[in-house]
């Protein structure tokens, strides 16, 4: 397992840890021993009054027993045990209890426990994405700094803390870097709560802090890169002809149409008879080609390749009964549920590569994204992600297990790739594509309710390697504001659709085309 190379894994037990805090106690009882001279003064005991902050783990157990970010089997006692070392290093004027929750009811009983001591704030680290632990201790008043485990917590945090901007708490201050200095920066801020400052003092600290330590971005120029765009008349046309498949459960509806684009839902049990029905021979040629072009295959046997080129054929089959051009698919619910047998990242890669969408856990949203832009940029290929910030090398990175080598539509050049296992339960095949560096690109959804485009554009910098979370990461440096990118997340959800190109004024020319509004989140 790889850990975070800014985060290396030291050891360090509770037991150490008491006997620190044993030592201090032996400091001040010498201390006692030998007062101050001071004539004409009572005799007073040198008193330290250190900060205190608990540090509470937001995560489902020690170590994770199911599939999710960063992934199952994961062991996060090394991470705590170097975090609790670190702090007690590096701020010795502090004195750090810990905690660990899984959700509303154990952080309610540590509230209840601390109603007892002087806790000046919490460290609430955001471990894994969805648990809800830090919305109770910030209900305590207190001030709390919340803090992303990169890879692993990243989806909650950008939910939670957007939620938390836009609600204007005045008492949450966060900090999304995988820097430990940076940390450390934003938890010396308790100190000033010790000279009188108030929560709301606390939280405009924490962002200082952040925004100090936030390399400025660089004078990036981004590689020529001419897009073919087709007519915004044509582009709505090709809308209208579209059609998506939506495989959500075990139940058949028409959904409302979304940009123009006829939806159709579709059973599992359409895709799992496609599955079967898939020429055997067919998928064996199709995975060798696929294996062949990969630049390695890691821990994936070949039968589950052969099962993901079945998969494959039968998307493409059902794509073609319905006459549609892309299909989105519940596919952890899918797998998990015994409903379909193999993950279908290989097909969608494949689909991508062809000018077709295959879209991931039926988010429609995305897919109707995917469609559109698709249409507008002669076919070039969205990116479907989990994005994740890190403000410390000032960068966003969008993060999947599905992704295309062909970024610049079917016809343009092929990137490397691996085919490795789904990295959150270590199943089945999956893509890490390692997408190209130096180009611009943009990244979009858009929302049917609101008639509305979230947009941001950034320059692609580098392909992360880190075995925690999905497989392939583009990391990207935003063109605009780092800061205005934490606002939106509660608003439209974690996915976004990443397309390679300058697409800001094929975007909007679309976006009045349809009376939608572009909504710029950098």
């Amino acid at each position: 397992m790889k850990n975070n190379k800014s985060l290396p894994v030291s050891p360090l037990t509770r037991i150490g840890r008491r006997k620190f805090i044993a030592t201090c106690g032996a400091c001040s009882a010498c201390l006692a021993a030998f007062p101050a001279k001071n004539l004409g003064a009572k005799p007073e005991l040198m008193v330290i009054n250190k900060t205190k902050v608990r540090i509470v783990f937001s995560l489902h157990s020690e170590k994770q027993a199911q599939p999710d970010w960063p992934n199952i089997g994961y062991d996060f006692r090394p991470f705590m045990q170097y975090l609790e070392k670190e702090l007690a290093k590096q701020l010795p004027d502090f004195e750090f209890i810990t905690a660990m929750a899984n959700g509303p009811e154990e952080a309610a009983n540590i509230l209840k426990e601390d109603s007892s001591q002087s806790i000046d704030g919490y460290l609430v680290y955001q471990l894994n994405c969805w648990n809800r632990v830090v919305q109770t201790l910030a209900g305590s008043g207190k001030p709390v700094l919340y803090a992303d485990f990169q890879y692993g917590g990243s989806g909650g945090f950008l939910v939670y803390t957007a939620n938390f901007i836009r609600g204007n708490n005045r008492n949450i201050g966060f900090v999304a870097s995988s820097d430990m200095n940076d940390l450390i920066a934003s938890v010396k801020c308790f100190e000033k709560l010790k000279k009188g400052q108030t929560a709301s003092d606390f939280v405009s600290e924490t962002e200082k802090a952040r925004i100090k330590n936030t390399p400025p971005p660089s004078k990036l120029s981004s590689k020529p890169d001419k897009v073919d765009f087709i007519p915004v008349s044509t582009c709505i046309d090709q809308l209208k002809e579209s059609k998506i498949l939506a495989v959500r459960n075990t139940e058949s509806a028409v959904l409302q149409p979304f940009m123009n684009i006829p939806i159709q839902q579709i059973p599992f049990s359409v895709i799992n008879e496609a599955y079967n029905k898939a020429d055997r021979d067919e998928a064996r040629e199709i995975a060798e080609e696929w294996i062949n072009r990969a630049s390695e295959v890691i821990e994936v046997p070949d039968k589950t390749i052969e099962e993901s080129a079945a998969m494959y054929l039968g998307m493409k089959a059902v794509l073609r009964e319905y006459e549609a051009n892309a299909l989105t698919i519940n596919c952890l619910g899918g797998f998990y549920g015994g409903h379909i047998h193999a993950y279908p990242c290989l097909g969608f890669y494949q689909l991508n590569n062809e000018g077709l969408v295959g879209a991931c856990e039926c988010d429609i949203e995305s897919t109707v994204t995917m469609v559109a832009f698709s249409a507008l940029t002669s076919g070039r290929p969205g990116y479907i992600s989990d994005p994740v910030i890190d403000t410390s090398k000032h960068q966003i990175i969008y993060a999947h297990c599905v992704a295309s080598n062909k970024v610049f539509g079917p016809q343009g050049s092929s990137n490397p790739y691996f085919i490795m296992n789904h990295s959150e339960d270590r199943q089945g095949a999956s893509i890490r594509s390692i997408l190209p560096t130096g180009y611009m690109t943009t990244t979009l959804k858009a929302n049917n309710d609101r008639k509305e485009i979230i947009f941001h554009q950034a320059v692609a910098v580098d392909n992360d390697p880190d075995d925690r979370a999905c497989r392939t990461k583009l990391c990207a440096e935003p063109k605009g504001d780092l800061e205005k990118l934490f606002r939106y997340w509660d608003q439209w959800g974690w996915h976004r659709v990443t397309f390679y190109g300058d697409l800001k004024e094929a975007v909007y020319e679309l976006a009045d085309a349809l009376d939608y509004k572009v909504v710029e989140e950098a």
